[in-house]
């Protein structure tokens, strides 16, 4: 979808919206940077198909998003908007998809595979809490990618998964039970487990459920101290706006079609309404 057709996009206001020197420069959805693109999808579609009692369902509709290198970008929208499909395209997980992506250059399989591309943190309820293992082991389970699943870790890699948990705030938690961790805790851990390997994308599942008011300024100061320190590009999926407001540069708006692709100033309380179909008041905190 490029701007002509959708009127909501501003191109002037999208212009160096973040403000820094390493990326994020896109005017245009439909503007695709070979060199510097990070993650891009062009006109991405998919239906699931139909099952007994239930009719064909499109998650996905025309979906066209180029996410530059070292841009924080947040992508909000409500229950059923395609979140969790578009996540699950880029991740490799999902095929079947009409359009194309790329990851890192790569299909996102490749990418997947690579090991080393893209670093993923998934929500703290899809972890198995009670499982006998360390926080230094799980962190450590983030280079199988990077060496393989029956090959020594290096020394260096080694080091760096440590140098990462203290970079995150858990290298004095190493030999504690993960399930003993509180929900920031853990989710400091994944994150360490995700960039353990090196990657130079990050992508986050709703990163602050469960996690009390606190805790989410303290992840939001840790994400913007990575994304700078790191040179990562990150992107956060999530139903909350206020995490994605204070986390993020550029904010995409997901209900099926991107509906809006800009800084987060340019929000406004109509096309939140539009894309999330009720009153948005609750959303601000207003």
């Amino acid at each position: 979808m490029g701007n002509d057709a959708n009127p909501l996009h501003n191109d002037a206001g999208a212009q160096h919206a973040c403000g820094h020197d390493h990326g994020c420069d896109h005017g245009r959805l439909d503007h695709h940077h070979p060199r510097t693109d990070a993650i891009c999808l062009e006109q991405v579609g998919y239906t699931y198909p139909a099952a007994i009692g239930v009719a064909p369902h499109h998650a996905l509709r025309d979906v066209t998003l180029h996410i530059e290198q070292g841009c924080s970008l947040g992508i909000i929208g409500p229950n059923g908007a395609g979140k969790t499909t578009l996540l699950k395209i880029i991740l490799g997980l999902l095929e079947g998809y009409s359009g194309s992506v790329s990851v890192g250059g790569l299909t996102p399989r490749q990418a997947c595979r690579r090991g080393d591309v893209i670093g993923y943190v998934p929500q703290r309820h899809e972890a198995e809490w009670h499982f006998p293992v360390s926080a230094e082991q799980v962190v450590r389970m983030g280079l199988v990618g990077r060496t393989g699943l029956f090959r020594r870790h290096s020394r260096d890699d080694l080091a760096y998964a440590d140098h990462i948990m203290e970079r995150v705030g858990v290298r004095d938690l190493r030999g504690k039970a993960v399930g003993d961790l509180s929900g920031g805790q853990q989710q400091r851990l994944f994150i360490a487990r995700a960039l353990a390997p090196r990657p130079k994308i990050l992508v986050l599942d709703e990163p602050t459920v469960g996690i009390d008011e606190a805790g989410q300024s303290r992840f939001a100061q840790l994400i913007r101290e990575l994304h700078e320190s790191l040179k990562l590009t990150v992107v956060i999926v999530s139903h909350d706006l206020q995490a994605i407001a204070a986390g993020c540069e550029r904010v995409a708006c997901l209900n099926q079609t991107i509906h809006y692709h800009d800084a987060p100033g340019g929000l406004t309380r109509e096309l939140l309404a539009e894309v999330f179909h009720h009153d948005i008041a609750p959303i601000l905190g207003r």
